[in-house]
């Protein structure tokens, strides 16, 4: 199994930056995808980022392009989300999840082990 602890969520003010951390324990995190997911309220969780096993291809949302930026560490068993400029259309639960080697790095059906949830609130 692999076990998914999130923190740095919080409040912030819009223009700031707050960085995501995603901890695994019970298996080392070189051979899964690795993916950030988001539910605002009233909508359906949708894809962030993702970053492949290999830390070489990485995919973002549009809505985050420019500003979000996906990446991993594998001595620290840790993947991170930094989130700059944020809007306040950015509020939502943030969700890490891995995902085995050999499935689809894009797609969200690939990702079976998910993280807590962290709330990332921005206001205006």
């Amino acid at each position: 199994q692999v076990h998914l602890v999130e923190s740095g969520g919080g409040l912030v003010q819009a223009g700031g930056s707050l960085r995501l951390s995603c901890t695994a324990s019970g298996r080392a995190l070189s051979s899964y995808h690795m993916g950030w997911f988001r539910q605002a309220p009233e909508n359906e969780r949708g894809i962030v980022a993702a970053i492949d096993y290999t830390g070489s291809r990485i995919h973002y949302a549009d809505s985050v392009k420019g500003r979000f930026t996906i990446s991993r560490d594998s001595a620290k068993n840790t993947t991170y989300l930094q989130m700059n400029s944020l809007k306040p259309d950015d509020t939502a639960v943030y969700y890490c999840a891995a995902g085995p080697y050999y499935a689809d790095y894009e797609d969200p059906n690939g990702y079976g082990y998910w993280g807590q949830g962290a709330q990332v609130t921005v206001s205006s």
